[in-house]
């Protein structure tokens, strides 16, 4: 299921990078683009568009930094797996339940923005289809399991001030279930190929 030629020569993560940056220095010089882009409880209702928007809104340096770099390594893993149309669905439909469990869970007056959810389900899909995959998490110099450091991370980030991590949640279960189908359907074709 390794898809080793993509069919077009087009790298949404790129984009999706690409996006994310031009917001982020937007941002910078208008900061009232968070009222308008990010995703509040209070104001889901008559501003339906942050579910998606705020996937691309970033609160500084090491925000931005850190959610761009796991999208370009896991995004690259997970596009060679399964391809571009398929990473693409992982990738939104993980952000904006992650959105919706924020909207559900997290305090009526809070705003949220990241693409932490959309970037947790492509942990999460990776964690269940190559769980022994070893990766290095800054700043831990020893390599560990694929699973474990996503585990890992994701409880531990999950306890550190303003971080959304109903966001986080909402995007591990959709990348976990999501996982768990692609494993099968793996396994299925490896199955009948012989």
């Amino acid at each position: 299921m390794y898809r080793a030629q993509q069919k077009s020569s087009v790298n949404p993560i790129w984009i999706l990078i690409g996006v994310n940056v031009v917001l982020f220095i937007l941002t910078l010089t208008r900061p009232n683009l968070f009222l308008y882009l990010g995703l509040m409880p209070a104001g889901v209702g008559y501003r339906p568009w942050t579910v998606f928007t705020s996937l691309f809104l970033h609160g500084g340096i090491w925000h931005i930094l850190g959610n761009m770099i796991t999208l370009y390594f896991f995004g690259r893993y997970l596009r060679a797996l399964l391809g571009n149309i398929r990473f693409l669905i992982i990738y939104f439909a993980g952000g904006m339940l992650g959105s919706l469990f924020y909207v559900l869970l997290a305090p009526y007056n809070s705003i949220a923005i990241g693409a932490s959810g959309a970037v947790f389900s492509l942990a999460g899909v990776l964690a269940v289809m190559r769980p022994k995959l070893k990766v290095l998490v800054f700043p831990v110099p020893i390599p560990m399991p694929l699973w474990a450091a996503v585990t890992g991370g994701f409880i531990i980030i999950s306890f550190f001030p303003n971080v959304a991590w109903q966001s986080h949640l909402g995007g591990l279960v959709f990348g976990l279930i999501s996982g768990y189908f692609f494993r099968r359907q793996e396994r299925n074709i490896y199955r009948y190929r012989y």
